[in-house]
């Protein structure tokens, strides 16, 4: 029922998108108008809660809890287990922004700042570490950390709808729990597909600056057809094979890119920057965190920090779901420290290394990069390249890059709709996988011809209001589920901090 009603609903939207492009972008455009103004508060306070939950149980009593039997040992190396997530979780975003981003802030800046000013390059890499550093982490720790540990330390199938059963009970299996399960498929679909959309876009900018081609929304779904055959065919190959080895592949490019930028770069400006960024993104943490305009009715946050954040939520059922996946055997403790640490740092070094240059190049008058990213955010990350010695084969590796990110994330979202449509199987078949694999590739045709780059954001915004409701949830739900694994402090009763195994539900999983 899971899989037909969702596929149902989202070929509907897909007809509405392809018959009536106009249509759809005037009541995306309406709703999301709708979403922000209204619900911008309420965001910013449920992304800050996220955070300070992961906080709070990594270093708590919880945090010793193994996600899986007490003995168990992580399936997947530390090094792949950090790529497979980095990939899944902020591939295609972070090389569309790393540039773009910082450049658009420093064109137009929050709080009243002059444009085009060193002030307002400092608030540039501030806010960019800002919208990608723990913040979207969290988003996807909640998520993870609730599956992983109903799944693989109580038994249940990985589901969505199973982490609240210690809120609803049997309940969770029956039309309750199928809700569910529908309205984390539906974020899935559509997040993922502005991702897609993105990744298409900036491919075109890529073959654009390297072989001439046309830039428009013809080439950019032809862009989409191609890969979205090469994504299906790694999903048929499984999570170990195909997944693991793509996201062993972006890891060496981004490397090999971002080390390119670095050297030919301004290196020591680069580093310096990385240190004063770091620094004043610790220092205002919590006023970025809760900032809103009020007073002044600036659109900036709604545009920036608002959309990052419905966009996080609605990648987190599927981000969740894979990270949950690869991080069977880790303490509580170190799968937050991990999934909030390491990709955070990582996004920290992207932005100070491409944002840094492009803004260095901006201050020293180059106008080169700035006038791309006001005509078109797509061709910031290539202008830049372009200004750099080996700029040629530098913009090949970008290229490359954006593709492998591209199949990874459509490749570990079909694995993920497929196993949420199929009662949590482990491997879903794959008729079902390439049901998802098309019905992704679909809505991201139908975005781009509604409204571009803002027919991409509508979808990610509108699909993560309900979803971010049911977050809210599995955070009461897990906690509910720690506080069990600990007898109950009494008077005269010492109690060990050693959690001890819950003894209703399901068995632990034997796989």
């Amino acid at each position: 029922m899971v899989l037909y009603l969702s596929v149902a609903i989202i070929a509907a939207f897909v007809l509405w998108g392809l018959l009536n492009p106009a249509g759809l972008g005037t009541a995306a455009e309406a709703a999301v108008a709708w979403t922000t103004g209204t619900f911008g508060w309420y965001y910013l306070l449920a992304v800050l809660g996220f955070l300070l939950f992961c906080g709070f149980l990594a270093f708590s009593r919880y945090g010793g809890i193994r996600l899986g039997r007490d003995d168990e040992q992580p399936e997947f190396s530390t090094l792949s287990w950090f790529a497979m997530l980095f990939s899944a979780g902020m591939g295609i975003g972070l090389v569309f922004y790393g540039v773009a981003e910082p450049v658009s802030h420093y064109l137009v800046p929050p709080g009243g700042l002059t444009p085009e000013t060193p002030e307002a390059a400092r608030a540039a890499l501030k806010y960019s570490f800002f919208h990608w550093g723990l913040h979207p982490w969290a988003i996807y720790s909640v998520v993870a950390l609730s599956i992983a540990y109903f799944s693989f330390r109580r038994g249940e199938p990985t589901l969505i709808s199973r982490t609240f059963r210690p809120l609803l009970g049997q309940r969770v299996e029956g039309p309750i729990g199928k809700t569910i399960d529908v309205l984390a498929i539906i974020a899935t679909v559509f997040g993922v597909a502005a991702s897609l959309g993105f990744g298409a876009v900036q491919i075109n900018s890529g073959l654009n600056s390297a072989f001439g081609l046309s830039i428009g929304t013809p080439a950019q779904m032809v862009i989409i057809g191609v890969v979205t055959v090469l994504f299906l065919i790694s999903a048929m190959t499984g999570l170990s094979k195909g997944i693991q080895l793509l996201s062993n592949t972006n890891v060496i490019l981004a490397g090999l890119l971002m080390a390119g930028v670095f050297v030919f770069g301004p290196t020591v400006f680069l580093l310096d920057t990385f240190t004063t960024s770091v620094g004043g993104y610790v220092q205002d943490l919590i006023n970025l965190s809760t900032r809103l305009t009020p007073f002044t009715g600036a659109t900036w946050v709604g545009g920036w920090t608002i959309f990052y954040w419905a966009w996080w939520i609605a990648w987190a059922p599927f981000v969740g779901l894979f990270i949950a996946r690869v991080s069977r055997g880790r303490t509580i403790k170190e799968f937050i420290l991990g999934v909030l640490g390491v990709p955070a740092l990582v996004s920290f070094a992207w932005f100070s290394v491409f944002g840094g240059t492009a803004l260095h190049a901006a201050l020293a008058g180059d106008t080169a990069v700035t006038t791309a990213t006001d005509a078109d955010i797509s061709t910031a990350l290539f202008a830049l390249l372009q200004g750099l010695p080996l700029g040629e084969i530098l913009t090949g590796i970008a290229t490359l890059l954006i593709a492998s990110f591209f199949i990874t994330s459509a490749d570990s979202a079909t694995y993920v709709l497929g196993l949420q449509s199929s009662g949590g199987a482990k491997e879903p078949s794959n008729p079902v996988k390439f049901t998802w694999g098309v019905m992704q590739s679909l809505i991201a045709v139908a975005l781009l011809l509604s409204g571009g780059l803002a027919g991409l954001q509508s979808a990610s915004v509108m699909a993560a209001l309900p979803f971010s409701v049911i977050m809210i949830g599995m955070c009461f739900s897990l906690f509910r589920a720690l506080k069990s694994e600990f007898p109950s402090r009494t008077p005269g009763r010492t109690v060990s901090d050693t959690p001890t195994r819950p003894q209703d539900g399901p068995a632990p999983a034997s796989d």
